[in-house]
């Protein structure tokens, strides 16, 4: 993914979900992710990074295990959890760098 760093780089807040096809708590976060996206609009971007197919990205940002959510803003990362995150979290953390 050569334009992850565009991607990021963004001056809105953008959230990076980076997950594995197999990985059951990874379906669990993508509905919760749809609902911050529903609920936040055009304030923030969200992209999902799947593991196995971006194997050097996800080593390049150390990504161990899946879910990890990864909050940039204007290119430094802000935020970072592994595992399922509420979306009253996901939604609060977002909004305090938008």
């Amino acid at each position: 993914m050569s334009n992850f760093s565009e991607i990021i780089n963004q001056p809105k807040p953008v959230l990076v979900d980076f997950f594995a096809e197999w990985c059951g708590p990874c379906k669990m976060m993508s509905p919760i992710l749809k609902e911050v996206k529903d609920e936040l609009g055009e304030n923030v971007s969200i992209i999902k990074i799947d593991v196995d197919k971006n194997p050097s990205l996800a080593s390049q940002y150390q990504v161990r295990g899946v879910p990890t959510l990864v909050l940039y803003n204007k290119g430094q990362q802000v935020w970072r959890q592994s595992g399922l995150v509420q979306k009253r979290e996901i939604v609060s953390m977002i909004q305090k760098f938008s």
